[in-house]
């Protein structure tokens, strides 16, 4: 796709450098007009019966479908969730964890992660043990069961080596709220076990929206933590608890507004193609970190992805300052850090005036 054209489907683009899709990604227009026909279709046609039931399951099994496209997975794989967290959370409550056992993390890893691993650690009374990102492969142990961490680093773009932690016997379960949608997402070749992202970044979709892969085997090994309506495989014996062969038995509920959305803006980065949209992303990520680097400023280790942090002295000072300049960044409390997130709607003009404004 054309890099204009591209941008264009994003009306934030006009008005600002909008560089913050780690957090939340831009609105495309035809993500924000799908989710207004749904909401205008339920408002005059209601909600009860079951053609309405059968269309929101219609909409869920198409949004799996193009998710695992995404990730080259079956969609059997593929649990329909509401945010990155809610697949760790899926993850740690349903593996049976316990005294003995080991969940090595690292030391960069996001909130999302480290507070519902510390939710299963009060529960379970396995041990958490935390190493530097780049070292994980190697401090992984005998009693490690488990290595929970992140796909990119949220901290500044770092991507783990998971070939690496793949080759151990422990199980991986990574952190994909930076990495689905940014760059190459195939858990088979990361060879992870588990990989929770979110829809709200770089597909662009909804707040409450995400995925969670599970290898088939474990999904069929464990129960949903939260069983509900549709995870059953037959809802008419709720008691028997039986769930869907799959993945399917994680999902997190239905929304037709949101799937709506969500259809529309993974279809645009299917259209637009997936290996342009990560090269085009990272590659301006890459021009933009040595932009910074030859201005003086110091950017935090990164890897092929489209995040790029720079140590400041007041990050938050300097978060306002850009924006009232048009540009829009975040910065990462506790790090003394700014980050810039680059997608594919960037472009060069973007960049010269963040370097611009960031340099003074």
């Amino acid at each position: 796709m054309d890099a204009d054209a591209f941008r264009a489907e994003f009306p934030v683009c006009a008005r600002i450098a909008f560089l913050n899709a780690g957090s939340d990604g831009p609105v495309p227009t035809r993500g924000a007009e799908a989710a207004v026909r749904q909401v205008e279709h339920e408002l005059h046609e209601g909600r009860a019966g079951r053609p309405h039931f059968e269309r929101l399951l219609g909409m869920a099994g198409k949004l799996r479908e193009q998710l695992a496209g995404l990730m080259a997975c079956s969609p059997e794989d593929v649990a329909l969730t509401r945010s990155t967290t809610d697949g760790v959370s899926t993850v740690m409550s349903a593996l049976r964890l316990g005294p003995g056992d080991e969940v090595l993390t690292s030391d960069e890893e996001h909130p999302g992660l480290l507070a519902p691993l510390e939710a299963a650690r009060r529960r379970r009374g396995f041990h958490v043990r935390i190493a530097p990102f780049a070292e994980l492969a190697d401090a992984i142990g005998p009693r490690t069961r488990l290595v929970a961490c992140s796909h990119v680093s949220w901290v500044g773009g770092r991507v783990v080596d998971a070939a690496a932690l793949a080759a151990s016997d422990a199980m991986v379960l990574l952190d994909g709220a930076q990495g689905l949608g940014a760059v190459p997402t195939n858990p088979h070749e990361l060879g992870c076990d588990f990989y929770a992202a979110s829809g709200q970044k770089w597909l662009c979709g909804p707040d409450g929206s995400g995925c969670l892969y599970v290898r088939r085997h474990l999904a069929d090994e464990l129960d949903p933590p939260w069983p509900n309506y549709g995870s059953l495989a037959d809802p008419s014996r709720p008691s028997d608890l039986d769930p869907h062969p799959g993945a399917r038995r994680f999902d997190m509920g239905l929304s037709g507004p949101l799937f709506a959305w969500s259809l529309e803006s993974v279809g645009l980065l299917a259209d637009a193609g997936l290996d342009w949209v990560h090269e085009r992303g990272t590659g301006l990520a890459a021009r933009l970190a040595d932009a910074l680097a030859e201005r003086g400023l110091t950017v935090s280790p990164r890897g092929r992805s489209t995040l790029v942090s720079w140590s400041s002295s007041d990050p938050e000072g300097d978060m306002a300052g850009l924006a009232a300049n048009g540009i829009v960044v975040r910065y990462l409390p506790g790090r003394g850090l700014v980050r810039a997130s680059v997608g594919a709607w960037s472009n060069e003009e973007d960049l010269d005036r963040l370097v611009a404004a960031a340099v003074r």
